[in-house]
């Protein structure tokens, strides 16, 4: 092992070495003091408020993790919700505080450059107190709350520690996951605290960055099979190689992504299976057989598999979501969530068998399916498409290309089942941790299209959002602008440019005014268009711009209070 763990339990009571570096974050290096000093400033500033249950939201982990330690030795309850979007806020309980960067508009020092409170005496944490609330990740469902205590923590970091510590030595943490979900949590926030490891604030948004932010320093990444199916021959391939690690988690990794990182790079990569309900469970490394932590046994009755784990309260009473072949030697195949199995007009169908016998298909990258839930419940698509793919779109056009994606799905599923809606995207919506976007998929194909477009296609860079949209013939506004020619208003335009951008960006501010707005061409029942969307959260504007294949429809800005 690189150090001897300091158990979380006494991280700020026990003495260390004032000036280890255990951070980096906007450019500067924190020492264990600096961090203990902050902690401590935060501790007498919490202690002093009745409020005992906050929601702790950060971009950034450093800051996470002041106030996490800050609200742990206040003895709050700390709810760690995966995003800071408005509908996430809502959902929390009424007397939960929100505390982070939940308003852009008011930036908190977090990391107070104080030795106001240095001299202030932390007594040692209870590790067995249920203080942390984090959420399951919400892919087949709303996100529930999980209750855990730092001993449930300091268990896996001691298992992982005993695995990987020698590995790791002195490397620092990198990461292109999101601390915010029990995974990044314990491997960018706690394991490295515990271990005496420096771990990097900022949460890479490609493995470019992150290798650049590394340098010539010994560095690790935990990462998501979306980040490293998306490597290809351009990636820095060197900076790869020179890693000391390369951990996922979130899903399985293709075999393909992993043998094309071993040919480039020389890298196993070290998968983690687990869930936030049990954190980690096994982990294998490009092998398709999973290998039990230790401490842990599977056993099968009542038609699932059930988990014992001396990182739950019960230990003994955890039933699985997945379905495995365990085989003699102990080890597992994964073969997906037992769970996603649905009814369509009586007809069961298996979300994932659908998605794997679309990833047969030589146009299709990636899928994702999902059930819409109206008076008669259909299923809905989300596709990457391959090369092949788009140029079947190109030359074929939408509707054929759909037909015989159904056509190759017949001999597998009866037509009930088939998928009703799809929705071709060049990349598949993310959340900070790495999963599938559930609830922005969701809110793309299940929308009253009375009100609103039918999403054909969305295209995720770098700058802007832009989204395929078809207008509805029976669109409830035509009627009254003009029953005789009907045209789509422009307050709607207007409507739709805000319903999409709240949809795909943080947006919590009231509307304030509109800028530069133009109506160019007349927009009609049954037009393509395709909403370009750009948000600058610096001035609080919201840039738009509806065309089609006969130009520029409208444009404009939609500026939000509380910026200039």
């Amino acid at each position: 092992m690189f150090n001897k763990l300091v158990p979380l339990s006494h991280y700020l009571v026990t003495p260390k070495a004032a000036n280890d570096v255990i951070a980096t974050h906007a450019g500067q290096t924190y020492s264990a003091k600096q961090f203990a000093d902050a902690v401590k400033f935060w501790v007498n500033k919490l202690q002093a408020q009745p409020v005992q249950r906050y929601a702790l939201y950060t971009e950034d982990t450093y800051p996470f993790a002041v106030m996490l330690f800050a609200l742990l030795h206040a003895g709050k309850e700390i709810w760690i919700p995966g995003n800071n979007r408005p509908g996430t806020a809502q959902q929390l309980p009424q007397d939960c505080q929100l505390l982070g960067d939940w308003d852009a508009g008011k930036p908190i020092d977090y990391y107070l450059q104080t030795t106001e409170y240095s001299s202030l005496s932390l007594a040692p944490l209870n590790a067995f107190e249920p203080q942390l609330v984090i959420f399951t990740s919400g892919s087949t469902g709303q996100p529930e709350p999980i209750a855990k205590c730092l001993n449930q923590f300091q268990l896996e970091i001691d298992a992982l520690e005993q695995l990987w510590g020698a590995q790791l030595g002195n490397a620092q943490a990198l990461a292109t996951v999101s601390h915010q979900h029990i995974y990044g949590l314990l491997f960018r926030v706690l394991w490295p605290l515990s271990a005496g490891r420096c771990f990097h604030s900022q949460t890479a948004i490609n493995p470019e960055i992150l290798i650049k932010s590394a340098g010539s320093i010994p560095a690790y990444w935990i990462a998501s099979p979306a980040h490293l199916k998306r490597l290809d021959q351009h990636s820095p391939w060197s900076g790869i190689a020179d890693l000391k690690a390369i951990f996922s988690s979130g899903g399985a990794l293709p075999e393909n992504a992993a043998q094309q990182i071993m040919t480039f790079s020389g890298q196993t990569v070290l998968e983690i299976y687990g869930s936030s309900e049990t954190g980690g469970i096994a982990w294998r490394t490009q092998e398709k057989t999973w290998t039990l932590f230790s401490g842990m046994h599977l056993t099968f009755k009542n038609d699932s598999w059930h988990l014992h784990s001396p990182y739950l309260v019960i230990p003994e009473n955890c039933q699985l979501n997945d379905q495995l072949t365990v085989l003699d030697d102990g080890r597992f195949l994964l073969h997906g969530r037992s769970d996603r199995i649905v009814k369509i007009e009586e007809k069961r169908l298996s979300l994932t068998e659908l998605e794997q016998r679309l990833l047969t298909l030589p146009w299709i990258d990636e899928a994702h399916a999902l059930v819409i839930a109206k008076s008669r419940d259909l299923v809905a698509v989300t596709v990457v498409l391959s090369q092949s793919g788009a140029e079947q779109l190109a030359t074929q056009g939408r509707n054929p290309l759909i037909k015989q994606l159904r056509k190759a799905l017949e001999p597998w599923f009866e037509a009930v089942v088939l998928p009703r809606k799809w929705l071709f995207v060049n990349t598949m919506p993310l959340t900070p941790q790495g999963k599938i976007d559930q609830h922005l998929l969701t809110s793309l194909l299940d929308v009253d299209n009375r009100k609103l477009p039918q999403a054909l296609n969305l295209v995720i860079t770098a700058d802007d959002i832009k989204l395929g949209l078809k207008v509805p013939e029976d669109l409830v506004y035509f009627p009254d602008h003009f029953a005789s020619y009907p045209l789509l208003p422009g307050v709607v335009q207007l409507a739709w440019a805000e319903h999409f951008g709240k949809l795909f960006f943080v947006i919590n501010k009231p509307f304030r005014h509109m800028e530069v707005i133009k109506f160019i061409k007349i927009i009609q029942p049954g037009d393509e268009l395709t909403l370009t969307l750009n948000w600058k959260a610096n001035t609080g504007k919201l840039y738009f711009n509806f065309s089609s294949a006969q130009g520029p429809h409208s444009s404009g800005r939609m500026v939000y209070e509380g910026n200039k």
